[in-house]
């Protein structure tokens, strides 16, 4: 089983508190949707490396990508005022995940 290396999840953990805060989401948000025993970062973190483990990068980005398109399909949520630059389709997520894609076919 593949694991992250020690600066791997530290960029994680940046990525995934960047991502809660321009969401308007929070730790204990992801840890409904990851199905976590604890909000605590490091049990969240340890649920996201058992996906690499699994499935690698491409299904660590798809298992991300899936739970903002669930919180964007929850009814009454609101995308953030904060604008990220970017067209409204293609989200950071789904960047991620294209560019991960675009290097394995390198």
């Amino acid at each position: 089983m593949a694991s992250l290396s020690n600066a791997q999840l530290d960029d994680l953990q940046a990525f995934i508190k960047d991502w809660l805060r321009h969401t308007g989401r929070t730790q204990s948000d992801l840890r409904r949707a990851l199905q976590a025993s604890s909000i605590r970062m490091p049990v969240l973190i340890d649920e996201l490396q058992r996906t690499y483990g699994q499935e690698g990068l491409v299904g660590l980005a798809a298992q991300l990508c899936g739970i903002e398109e669930r919180w964007q399909g929850e009814e009454g949520w609101i995308r953030p005022q904060r604008a990220l630059g970017l067209d409204d389709s293609l989200d950071q997520l789904d960047l991620l995940l294209r560019e991960i894609r675009q290097d394995q076919l390198a």
